[in-house]
């Protein structure tokens, strides 16, 4: 779907049927997937190494054990690494990126790799050639057998790079994958010279993952649509009867809709319960008139995360609509959420943004609670944190990464209010994934500005 030119974009309702008719079969969720990682390594990639000054990336890891980025290098029906997989990508003076393999044959990278391994020391391929597509055994031969370390270094000397990248880093698990195994095993065949060239590869990782393409954006509006559309099914007469429903009810509605859905949830849904003079309930517990419910959820589709906060009131038999006091709470949270996104500019890092948000909120007369964090390929994204629920002067590291442009937010915050009419103080909190664009903010499938209402 296209973004709108307006700085928030809010979609249209659409029900859950709708929408559930317009999943797309795995078959054609694989050949999506696929031409995008085809044209993220002609586009993205070769942006993402020049920002980062490096013009080699090596990515190297065990089955089983395999590196956090390795999943949005390669096709989709490589699950896995196999055995020993390393992946080599060179920025070569022409602006286009070489992309290697040094791996056994046939693990389904040809038609995304140039295959570099082709006489594997103390191993017998002529089967494994064989049996590949053609039958042909498509390599070149290197006059002497090598390891795939010994490969590696091959490369690195035709290549001639001015850096190296691999994946280690002491702030980002992203960017944290080489073990320390193959770290060693590396460096016991890389030259001199080679090892010299050595340096954290965190920008790429962090840039690669969290830089998403035209395509991938205009898909995330309707991903998001999709989320919105559960919680409005969930959160409805439909789902809900006051006195015999509990809240685990209402989870595990939403859980088995987005299993039944081919979707899959990324962590463990919530529903939430508060009640006058009580304040939060988060164990089982029947709904009742006069209750106020939040739920958490997030669900993973053509490889991109949703996360999402949204709340709903349970109607008593004289209500037609929520409380004021309610209604203001949820009016402070979408203050906060436009400060907050009023703040995104491209260059600033996520500290900044967050001392910003609070600076303005708390002159405004909120009191906020800001933990909005990147996604993506991963809920909890690579990209710059803009505060976390127990760190509000700042995170360390991870908040000092900048805002680049073409990347995605989920805009998770609170308010505390004081509800005078129940007697409690209760932490108001609301989340939705954005998109940062052209130096604006999207609200991705729109976003809750009126409660859910259930009679």
């Amino acid at each position: 779907m296209s973004i709108s030119n307006a700085h928030h974009f809010v979609s249209d309702p659409v029900s859950m049927n709708e929408l559930k008719a317009k999943i797309a079969p795995y078959r054609n969720q694989e050949k999506v997937r696929n031409t995008w990682l085809k044209k993220r390594l002609k586009t993205i990639l070769p942006m993402v190494m020049k920002r980062a000054d490096i013009d080699m990336w090596v990515v190297a890891c065990k089955e089983y054990n395999e590196d956090p980025v390795l999943n949005t290098l390669v096709p989709c029906a490589m699950y896995t690494a196999r055995r020993l997989t390393i992946l080599v990508y060179y920025l070569q003076d022409n602006g286009q990126i070489r992309t290697m393999a040094i791996t056994r044959p046939g693990v389904g990278l040809d038609d995304y790799y140039e295959p570099m391994w082709t006489n594997p020391k103390g191993q017998d391929w002529s089967l494994a050639k064989a049996l590949m597509p053609d039958g042909s055994g498509v390599f070149t031969k290197v006059s002497e057998p090598e390891s795939q370390w010994e490969c590696l270094n091959r490369i690195i000397n035709e290549c001639k790079p001015k850096k190296v990248g691999i994946n280690i880093s002491e702030t980002v698990a992203f960017a944290d994958g080489l073990s320390h195994t193959l770290y060693e095993q590396m460096m016991a065949d890389l030259s001199q010279e080679n090892k010299e060239k050595i340096v954290s590869a965190e920008d790429i990782c962090v840039g690669w993952l969290e830089t998403r393409s035209e395509e991938e954006m205009a898909a995330y509006d309707a991903i998001m649509q999709l989320t919105h559309a559960m919680i409005d099914e969930a959160f409805s007469s439909r789902v809900i009867v006051p006195g015999v429903t509990s809240n685990a009810d209402v989870k595990y509605y939403m859980v088995q809709k987005t299993i039944e859905m081919g979707l899959q949830p990324w962590f463990d849904y919530e529903v939430s319960v508060r009640r006058q003079g009580v304040g939060e309930i988060t164990d089982e517990i029947t709904i009742m008139p006069g209750d106020l419910l939040h739920c958490d959820v997030g669900f993973r589709y053509l490889g991109l995360c949703t996360d999402t906060q949204e709340n709903c009131y349970i109607l008593k038999s004289d209500e037609d609509d929520a409380p004021m006091f309610l209604k203001d709470a949820l009016r402070q949270a979408n203050r906060l959420q436009d400060i907050v996104v009023s703040n995104f500019k491209e260059g600033r890092s996520g500290n900044e943004i967050l001392a910003l948000s609070r600076k303005q909120a708390i002159e405004e007369g909120l009191d906020p609670c800001i933990y909005t964090h990147p996604i993506g390929n991963h809920g909890h994204g690579a990209g710059p944190t803009i505060g976390l629920w127990d760190m509000q002067g700042g995170v360390p590291g991870q908040g000092d990464y900048l805002l680049h442009n073409n990347t995605a937010y989920s805009l998770e915050l609170s308010v505390s209010v004081e509800l005078k009419d129940w007697d409690v103080r209760i932490s108001f909190g609301a989340e939705t994934d954005i998109l940062f664009k052209d130096n604006k903010t999207y609200f991705l499938g729109g976003r809750q500005s009126q409660f859910h209402l259930v009679k």
